[in-house]
């Protein structure tokens, strides 16, 4: 009788990072020691070495026809010495003993005056991660042929909805990415990362009017999630939007009532409250928030968590891009700001510790504290009753782009899909209105919240700095009183 032995997952993970990163290069843990040792030689207070291998595809339809297909492979290393608040940073394509040598000795310039420092060979440890999601090449789950044929499906779909549908455009992304990170202090770390996308354009047209819709969604899995139901799902998100728009006039203007829906709209939350939570901002006191933990912040029964534990989702991680095991954040309770997300770096400076939030883009960038999955928990209230209690305002279901100022807080949306209410009715669609306020202020103005909280579908890029990283957001229905909203009537 023959048996499987399986290996425990953190142990799997390792071992099919060594096998991408470090044994086709004639690499192993003593050359990474070595190099380690290299920078440890002189006075830093952190090193490390984050390795990685990306292999991803993507295709794309436009009026029937493959317009892009591509695919690209990219591997390199990032070589990493901190000392105070100093970082020093190289990195290379080239994964070899000379090159990696070559970026330790480069990188241990930053030292305190250049000081040798007598260390000890630190005992190796594999680092504590979750079981997330499954690590497998999700590239490899359907052939190309499949792949075009879904994407036909998806455009035929959404031409079959309503006559009014002009013109269709469909996506597919996959993505396989492997980090192994090794720290000073021994610690050894990896995680395989599936990631995959659909997404859904729609252009409706009547009477010489055109306007656009789009749905789509994704995560840490295979391509098979995508089954007709769920195909079915985006494109009629993505054709009620546009229909809707078709419809829609401009949007009144002037401070009032918005209630926003639930899911993608936490894009707000996102922005407005959570860039102001990352660490790097309060330790320097830019952000609005610094300085006021225990402090009350936001209006009672706002919770907001930074979760990088949620099974298969976008944002989630087995571990961070430093190795440190992902967590559930609370950043404020019921109304009180409880804490901010951290890094290593921004951690040991501020002396608490790290919390599972240091991500980068890719081996060439620098690790920062940036959010996983950033929602709102659910209220008690009914949806309905929400949009009911309105007496004049705005109830904005989907969100396109927005920006916020870290330092005073400030924000502006734009609402990609709108209602006007009046005595508790939505009358008509609007186009056009932009939501204007304040982060901080906006919190303590939140006087409903839903039963509803749904986390976005798996759509959210989020940057900062340059760097571009996948993140999650969520939230219930929320009403927020006194909102600046700049229409177009």
């Amino acid at each position: 009788m023959l048996f499987m032995i399986s290996r425990e997952p953190t142990i799997e993970r390792l071992a099919t990072a060594q096998q991408l990163l470090l044994t086709p290069f004639g690499l192993d843990e003593s050359h990474l020691s070595r190099a380690l040792a290299e920078i440890t030689a002189h006075k830093v207070d952190d090193a490390d070495l984050y390795f990685q291998y990306t292999r991803s595809e993507g295709w794309s339809l436009e009026e029937g026809i493959v317009k892009t297909g591509s695919f690209s492979i990219d591997q390199g290393v990032g070589v990493r010495a901190v000392s105070g608040e100093k970082t020093a940073f190289a990195y290379s394509d080239d994964i070899s003993e000379a090159s990696l040598l070559d970026a330790a000795r480069t990188v241990r310039s930053i030292s305190s005056a250049g000081r040798t420092a007598r260390v000890k060979t630190p005992t190796r440890k594999i680092a504590s991660s979750r079981s997330l999601y499954n690590g497998i090449d999700p590239i490899s789950t359907l052939d190309s042929a499949t792949k075009v044929k879904l994407l036909e499906k998806t455009e035929k779909l959404a031409r079959s909805r309503d006559p009014r549908v002009a013109q269709v455009m469909a996506g597919l992304a996959s993505e396989y990415d492997v980090v192994l990170v090794a720290r000073a202090d021994g610690t050894l770390a990896a995680d395989v990362r599936p990631l995959v996308r659909l997404s859904v354009t729609v252009i409706a047209e009547q009477n010489g009017r055109r306007e656009m819709g789009s749905g789509g969604g994704g995560g840490r899995f295979g391509l098979a999630y995508f089954d007709d139901a769920q195909i079915a799902e985006y494109v009629d998100q993505a054709v009620k939007a546009a229909l809707t728009n078709l419809d829609s006039r401009p949007a009144p203007a002037g401070e009032m009532t918005v209630v926003l829906g639930p899911g993608w709209p936490g894009i707000l939350l996102h922005e407005a409250i959570g860039h102001g939570l990352e660490g790097d901002f309060n330790r320097k006191g830019s952000s609005a928030f610094s300085g006021r933990i225990g402090e009350r912040v936001a209006a009672k029964g706002v919770t907001v968590l930074d979760d990088g534990t949620i099974a298969d989702r976008r944002g989630s991680l087995n571990v961070d891009d430093e190795g440190n095991a992902s967590q559930r954040n609370v950043l404020i309770e019921d109304g009180i700001l409880k804490g901010y997300i951290q890094d290593s770096l921004n951690a040991r400076l501020s002396k608490v510790k790290p919390t599972g939030n240091g991500r980068r883009e890719s081996y060439a960038h620098v690790p920062m504290p940036r959010m996983t999955n950033t929602y709102m928990l659910g209220g008690d209230k009914n949806p309905q009753e929400i949009v009911a209690s309105m007496k004049k305002g705005l109830y904005a279901t989907n969100f396109g782009g927005g920006q916020v100022d870290i330092t005073s807080g400030k924000f502006v949306f734009s609402a990609s899909e709108a209602y006007w209410v009046e005595n508790g009715k939505i009358q008509y669609p609007v186009k056009g209105a932009t939501i204007v306020g304040n982060g901080p202020d906006s919190l303590t103005r939140v006087t409903m919240i839903g039963d509803d909280m749904a986390l976005d579908s798996g759509v959210g890029t989020c940057g900062k700095e340059g760097q571009s990283v996948p993140v999650g957001v969520g939230q219930p229905t929320l009403r927020i009183d006194g909102l600046t909203v700049g229409g177009t009537a």
